[in-house]
């Protein structure tokens, strides 16, 4: 059976999904933000507060508890015939970089040269590929995992390491916020897991501060991409002049 935690968990990304800020959908309960940010917090709410909420989001309860009943463990992967159709068209694959930034339908189309119904297309093939669930209004659900990653050796990351990579590294990373950092050294390889969890957390950091500032305008922000990596490795032509 559903708790009205689950219900709340399900209803904060559908608002999220469909971008509704704390401080819009106040103004739709005529409530004041601090109190629907309380409300959030504390984990708990009457069922006529999640109804009205279920109608700012054109829902009703009956589909909010069908949407938790359907809910799925998120992918962690693709398979390969998924990613070798999502790389065959660099649009598709874009779109699916989007999403899976959680952009919305209208942030793509103002940033990226789209027309609305080829976007909806879009969309609808990576809903076929299982990356997301489209819905009503164009708002979509991601049906993959916070930590779902490309194959390591699947068709996406051979693109990336074949065209994005190359062009990554031709920059001087010399900009105003920019650096590379390349640090070599032997340590206990038992420690590699425990330097590994911190890049992860450096990575999860930046993409939460991602989805903070979307609401920013755009001028007052800048696209970086941060690449993140480590592995047990050295220079092919150092690697030879080592000793037995």
């Amino acid at each position: 059976m559903s708790t009205t935690a689950d219900l709340i968990r399900v209803l904060k990304a559908e608002l999220k999904s469909a971008g509704i800020t704390h401080a819009a959908l106040a103004a739709q309960l005529g409530m004041a933000e601090s109190s629907v940010k309380r409300m959030f917090a504390q984990g708990d709410m009457p069922l006529s507060r999640i109804d009205a909420i279920c109608r700012v989001l054109r829902t009703d309860f009956a589909e909010l508890s069908r949407r938790l009943a359907d809910e799925q463990p998120a992918r962690m992967e693709l398979t390969q015939e998924q990613e070798r159709a999502v790389v065959a068209d660099r649009r598709l694959l874009l779109a699916a970089i989007c999403c899976l930034s959680q952009w919305t339908f209208e942030q793509m189309l103002a940033s990226y040269r789209y027309e609305p119904a080829e976007l909806v297309g879009l969309l609808l093939q990576l809903d076929r590929l299982g990356i997301i669930e489209l819905r009503e209004h164009n708002r979509y659900r991601l049906k993959v995992s916070k930590t779902f990653r490309w194959r390591p050796h699947g068709p996406v990351m051979q693109f990336f390491r074949a065209e994005v990579v190359p062009d990554y590294f031709r920059g001087g990373f010399d900009g105003e916020g920019e650096q590379l950092m390349l640090v070599h050294g032997e340590i206990n390889r038992a420690l590699a897991p425990v330097f590994n969890e911190r890049l992860a957390r450096i990575g999860a950091d930046f993409a939460r501060q991602h989805l903070a500032d979307q609401r920013l305008p755009e001028d007052q922000k800048q696209p970086f991409t941060m690449v993140l990596g480590m592995r047990s490795w050295l220079f092919g032509p150092f690697r030879d002049l080592r000793r037995p």
